[in-house]
């Protein structure tokens, strides 16, 4: 069985590798039946700037909620709407 250090480390290393992004923070994480589920911090390129076309360096702080099988397999992520 998973512990909750391994399940923090499973989704930093998901997010990172799924959304290119250099840090992601969890910031909750919890065993859930037999899951684990989990929300992380996450700071991209601004996508309304992106759409745009223009050149930037703001970033919007997106919150992705995760959930994970007891092997740590990812089953669910997506990104939070902000009023979540």
């Amino acid at each position: 069985m998973a512990n909750i250090e391994e399940a923090r480390n499973a989704v930093i290393e998901f997010l990172k590798k799924s959304l290119h992004v250099k840090e992601v923070k969890v910031i909750k994480a919890a065993r859930v039946g037999d899951v684990w589920e989990a929300e992380a911090e996450v700071y991209e390129e601004s996508s309304f700037i992106k759409s745009l076309g223009l050149p930037t360096r703001v970033q919007d702080r997106n919150i992705y909620a995760v959930k994970l099988d007891d092997n740590l397999e990812v089953q669910f992520y997506e990104r939070k709407r902000p009023e979540e």
